[in-house]
């Protein structure tokens, strides 16, 4: 099972391209486990406050929450993880998906066919 981090930005794309979260995820990494972090999760709780329909009972049910290195930033603490544990990082952010490829990490993005492409150096 790989796991899948996933950032605000790309939960929240996934919703709004309507795909189904595990056919989806198992196109791109089989059976996918997704992990979340305390600062996406407030981020979409803030995010949900604003607009509703994001699904998030489904994702709270099914992520586990992880830890993050105590880096500053949420995006700080998804590139730790991310290249401390090889799990590519669920979302359309683009200095986010920046700043993973030029570590050595990977990105999971939603494509405007829709569907999800891995992307990884």
């Amino acid at each position: 099972m790989a796991g899948v981090l996933v950032d605000a930005c790309g939960w929240t794309s996934l919703v709004d391209a309507g795909l189904n979260l595990d056919s989806a995820l198992e196109e791109v990494v089989g059976e996918a486990n997704l992990l979340i972090i305390e600062g996406v999760r407030e981020e979409l709780d803030s995010l949900d406050k604003q607009r509703k329909g994001l699904l998030l009972d489904l994702l709270y049910r099914r992520a586990e929450t992880v830890p993050a290195p105590n880096v500053g930033h949420t995006d700080d603490s998804l590139v730790s993880l991310a290249i401390e544990n090889s799990w590519p990082v669920l979302t359309v952010d683009k200095g986010l998906k920046e700043r993973l490829i030029e570590a050595g990490g990977s990105f999971i993005e939603v494509t405007s066919g829709p569907s999800l492409r891995l992307v990884s150096t």
